[in-house]
């Protein structure tokens, strides 16, 4: 008779934690928010693609999660910060949204993080670079996953100035992060020597780049800065191409560049162009597997963004799994604790800022000989550690670093 009470208590005691468990999960349903630009300048970048990645780790994870159902809702930001915020608030508000990933341009995210802390949700912010994201604009309820501007500025700008590339002229996309970036790149570049002789903005987007580019080649500058991304680095440097910069013996360094805009360009135009990326789908046999996996559902390799989108997407969904609850805090705080190593990044982990700090890497873009197909675009010249392409701690404005 003992025996049996042991057990019956036993088993009411599992199902109460099971039950626990379940209803800390809202709604019985993990919701998940993809919010990008879906038609326009990020397109190709992120875009629907990046909602590709996002039902992959979905489907990978099963569908569900602690028994609870995982959807997915999306919408397009048209790069409108006022769009966004509409949306998010609506979601938060109205439809149980409990996660927002994707975000691509900064002027965006930044609202959606304000809207995120105020309603205590969680967002994962893939595509904006603004280093103020995770810095002066970091929020207990999100994580700045893939790069910031001040990885990129460590990387291409520091090799081209060391080997002899002292005098930058930059040209910037006219918002949050063309500003933050050419902030930072100006700072990498005096720091190791060289001078910025020049800076002009652009409006966003920009389909004309001819009267920027000639006043950049005017400037004398051994280096024309491109502190934007998308289509506006593509057409900038198609124009550079046609004005024949290059062929006059100045340098262009395109600091946001994808794998998409090098596929666009071709390396007839883009060989020997310096970037600096997150993420190659050539890195090693498990880069290639997932790569394969995604070409086969979209018809392209991925970008950064959109690998960055599968692997915090597959992390929130472990930490959902592992502390049985959709609550941000409690979900940040389990993503905060467990390294990343996936995919996409070996010994990554996220800090109380919010920075997820993983390497990045320099890379070349290949000449039509050395590639042997459309997709065969870089070589990585340096793996840069974490620890040095994202900002210290020590320098951090971020209001959660004690």
């Amino acid at each position: 008779m003992t025996m049996m009470k042991k057990l019956l208590t036993s088993a009411v005691a599992s199902a109460l934690m099971a039950g626990g468990a379940q209803a800390a999960i809202s709604d019985n349903t993990v919701k998940i928010g993809y919010l990008a630009d879906m038609s326009g300048t990020y397109r190709d970048l992120a875009g629907p693609n990046g909602l590709k990645a996002m039902e992959m780790a979905v489907a990978d994870f099963g569908g569900r999660v602690n028994g609870a159902k995982i959807e997915i809702v999306s919408a397009d930001d048209r790069n409108s910060a006022d769009v966004a915020s509409s949306t998010v608030r609506r979601w938060l508000e109205n439809d149980g949204v409990d996660m927002v990933g994707g975000l691509v341009a900064s002027s965006v995210t930044l609202a959606a993080v304000r809207l995120l802390e105020q309603n205590d949700k969680l967002g994962l912010v893939s595509g904006a670079a603004a280093a103020s994201i995770s810095n002066e604009s970091c929020t207990p309820n999100h994580i700045h996953y893939v790069y910031d501007t001040y990885a990129f500025s460590v990387g291409t700008p520091t090799a081209m100035v060391k080997e002899g590339n002292k005098r930058w002229f930059i040209l910037a996309a006219d918002y949050a992060f063309g500003h933050a970036l050419e902030a930072d790149v100006t700072r990498v570049v005096e720091a190791n020597g060289g001078e910025v002789v020049g800076s002009i903005r652009h409006p966003f987007p920009t389909s004309d780049f001819s009267s920027f580019i000639l006043q950049a080649q005017s400037s004398g500058a051994d280096v024309i800065a491109l502190a934007n991304a998308g289509s506006d680095t593509t057409n900038a440097i198609t124009t550079a191409a046609e004005f024949g910069v290059t062929q006059a013996g100045q340098a262009i360094a395109g600091l946001v560049v994808f794998l998409s805009d090098i596929h666009a360009l071709g390396p007839e135009v883009a060989q020997g162009l310096e970037l600096t990326t997150g993420w190659y789908w050539d890195m090693n046999d498990e880069t290639r597997e997932w790569s394969d996996r995604f070409m086969a559902e979209t018809g392209v390799r991925p970008t950064m963004i959109h690998a960055g989108v599968y692997s915090s997407t597959m992390q929130y969904l472990k930490a959902v799994e592992a502390t049985g609850s959709d609550d941000a805090q409690t979900v940040r705080q389990q993503m905060i604790k467990t390294p990343i190593n996936d995919m996409f990044a070996s010994n990554g982990y996220i800090r109380e800022d919010g920075r997820m700090v993983h390497d990045m890497y320099l890379t070349r873009v290949k000449t039509p000989e050395e590639s042997a197909n459309e997709w065969d675009l870089y070589e990585i010249v340096r793996t840069i550690p974490g620890d040095e392409a994202f900002r210290p701690l020590s320098e951090s404005k971020c209001k959660l670093v004690n």
